[in-house]
């Protein structure tokens, strides 16, 4: 459930757990979900129908398949509340933000997974094929972002 889809509200963050996001101005919505296993599907609906919502229907499967990978992670390593927050920037008309948060202090390290390997692939995707991406330490853990391009 989105805190306020327009607007960020950093204060309102805290309370629910998300980690390290940085107060943006412009359309923004976030939400929070427990360590359970069906977070990434909740997570991938939420970013779907935002999208939808901002007529962005054209990003809607890449942000949900990257947000998806990367609750895996948080899901895999973390066992606190998971953050996902969409911001469409001001000024940045061509640029979608997507932030995911847990409580697990350490970055994620991409690696090169092996042909018979089940995991380990996630982050390569984010990379391959976000603008661009990293990571943001947080009082309370860490932020994994990445950029996508809005077409124009």
């Amino acid at each position: 459930m989105p805190i306020n889809p327009t607007k960020p509200d950093v204060g309102g963050l805290v309370g629910l757990g998300v980690i390290g996001v940085i107060d943006t101005d412009g359309d923004c919505a976030e939400w929070s979900f427990p360590a359970e296993p069906g977070a990434v599907r909740t997570a991938r609906a939420a970013v779907r129908g935002q999208l939808h919502g901002w007529d962005l229907d054209c990003l809607a499967d890449l942000a949900a398949l990257l947000v998806s990978e990367l609750v895996t992670n948080s899901l895999r390593y973390a066992t606190g509340p998971i953050g996902v927050r969409l911001v469409r920037p001001v000024g940045l008309a061509d640029t979608l933000l997507v932030e995911v948060s847990d409580p697990l202090p350490d970055p994620p390290r991409e690696r090169v997974a092996r042909d018979e390997d089940e995991s380990g692939r996630g982050l390569q995707l984010v990379a391959g094929s976000s603008r661009r991406w990293g990571t943001r330490p947080g009082v309370r853990g860490k932020t994994v972002w990445f950029e996508l391009a809005v077409p124009g």
